[in-house]
């Protein structure tokens, strides 16, 4: 009963109102890059309360249990990593062996989901979309998990999060070195593409195949894949603050300091993403397998150099 309790308030709850206002922050600062005024605070959860009071419509080619189960998968995989999260930080003694692993596996979830219900729509758009996904995930997950062995070398190989976390209280965050400052910029170059944000926003490029992969999604189904977007925007910065910037401790200045370490990389992202034109997918794959992983290899090989 404790850990269901976990999961609604820190995985749902609490993770779905930080996301919603990382979405503001993302769209306010959007704004003010193209001299526009911007969304008033609630415009990200109005929107969503707006979907859900839409009618759900199902397109008569898709494939009906599969096309509404995928926006719920997404949804429940960010709520079991947010809950992971929340709780290793707050108690880095509740670790448990593997949870770095449950993490990575669980944050590729959502990408799948918006695979599977792509595909299950019928949609040649959205089918294209989620070819464009997959393509995507292929590109970035080699240089995402080169970044995220870095803090693993530096914890003793400890593949818990708590221990992650606890080697840095004692001995200096890992940014601060020179492996863990190249796989953290490595880091957040994937974290941009984990959320289809521009430069790697294929999957739904408005311009190019109309929405794409989400397409045929509308009403509560669609409110779904995108609180769960948001709730990501909350999710991955926080991950990278626990790997290479020692968490968010909730006392005095430290809990400032976490904030803003927070807010400064949704900051960082709506930055890339607003300075920058979309890339086509054969430059995508080129990016993250050649520059991306020749750097994140590099950082392995410092990490184990200073090990």
């Amino acid at each position: 009963m404790i850990y269901l309790l976990y999961l609604f308030i820190f995985g749902f709850l609490l993770t779905g109102i930080i996301g919603l206002f990382a979405s503001w922050i993302d769209r306010k600062l959007t704004a003010r890059i193209q001299y526009r005024v911007g969304p008033p605070l609630l415009q990200p959860l109005n929107d969503i309360l707006k979907l859900l009071g839409k009618e759900t419509l199902i397109p008569s080619g898709a494939a009906q249990y599969t096309f509404l189960a995928a926006p719920l998968i997404g949804l429940v995989s960010v709520m079991v990593v947010s809950t992971i999260l929340w709780v290793n930080n707050m108690n880095p003694q509740q670790t448990f062996i593997g949870d770095l692993i449950v993490v990575v596996y669980l944050l590729l979830v959502p990408s799948l989901s918006v695979i599977i219900g792509g595909f299950a729509s019928g949609n040649p758009l959205a089918s294209l979309g989620a070819s464009r996904e997959m393509k995507l995930i292929l590109s970035y997950e080699l240089p995402f998990i080169l970044a995220i062995l870095v803090p693993v070398i530096h914890s003793g190989l400890s593949i818990r999060l708590g221990d992650i976390m606890a080697t840095q209280a004692q001995y200096g965050i890992i940014a601060f070195s020179w492996s863990g400052g190249l796989a953290l910029v490595i880091a957040v170059l994937c974290m941009q593409a984990k959320l289809a944000f521009v430069p790697f926003d294929m999957p739904e490029a408005e311009t190019e195949i109309a929405h794409g992969v989400l397409i045929e999604y509308s009403g509560t189904l669609l409110a779904v894949y995108r609180l769960t977007k948001h709730m990501l925007l909350f999710a991955l910065p926080f991950f990278i603050i626990m790997l290479y910037l020692g968490g968010i401790r909730g006392n005095g200045l430290h809990l400032l300091y976490g904030t803003l370490e927070y807010v400064g990389l949704v900051a960082l992202l709506s930055v890339i993403r607003n300075t920058n034109p979309r890339l086509r997918m054969d430059q995508v794959v080129r990016f993250f397998w050649g520059p991306m992983t020749i750097l994140a290899t590099i950082a392995v090989l410092l990490a184990l150099g200073s090990y």
